[in-house]
């Protein structure tokens, strides 16, 4: 019989509202992203002077992992935590601003500051050294969420004794439009990890 993991806790970002375990922790009047993000990380005294030098997509997965890793009691020195996370815009937010800067003519000069962002994989360096997780991450490209590989990567990675814990799910940010949803697995929890349980937690908020 295979081994059964669970997800011990969850977190959405979404219409201007931060939620743990299906409880909001923040709401923001203002439709405007970059000022519910930063207001949001203040009240939450998430304590991470780089956060304002990221791009959205990078914000919005940072918060979101925060909030339910800052309860894990992680070691300073490090951590056997997977990253394994999706979406379908990749790092296109940034991208447009980047190729935006090449297309100017008169004014051609790249940023690096925006250069530096234009993998979707670069928000799980930055929740990686704040955390200091040493173990696998990836982050998947998909038109919808997929909860059915999440399930299948998150599993197989904790059977083979790759990480103790995988924090997974969907970070997507386009043009003002977000959406973050992670949770976290492990061997205890009091919900299954399967994909009807993924997905009914991901349609929560």
């Amino acid at each position: 019989m295979s081994e059964i993991f669970h997800i011990k806790s969850y977190s959405h970002i979404k219409n201007q509202t931060v939620s743990v375990n299906g409880q909001t922790i923040y709401r923001e009047e203002s439709e405007d992203f970059s000022i519910f993000i930063k207001n949001a990380y203040k009240f939450l005294k998430t304590g991470y002077p780089k956060f304002f030098k990221m791009d959205n997509l990078s914000k919005l997965a940072f918060l979101a992992a925060d909030v339910l890793l800052k309860d894990e009691n992680l070691n300073e020195e490090e951590n056997n935590i997977a990253l394994i996370f999706s979406n379908k815009a990749s790092s296109l937010d940034t991208d447009r601003k980047h190729q935006a800067a090449i297309e100017n003519e008169a004014e051609y000069f790249p940023s690096p500051a925006v250069f530096v962002y234009t993998l979707p994989n670069i928000c799980l360096g930055e929740i990686s050294i704040k955390h200091r997780l040493y173990s696998e991450n990836s982050f998947f490209i998909f038109d919808r969420f997929n909860a059915e590989h999440l399930q299948l990567y998150a599993n197989n990675l904790l059977r083979r004794g790759k990480a103790e814990k995988v924090l997974c799910g969907w970070v997507d940010f386009d043009k003002n439009s977000y959406e973050a949803f992670l949770y976290l697995v492990e061997n205890e929890g009091e919900i299954v990890h399967n994909t009807e349980e993924i997905t009914r937690l991901y349609k929560t908020l």
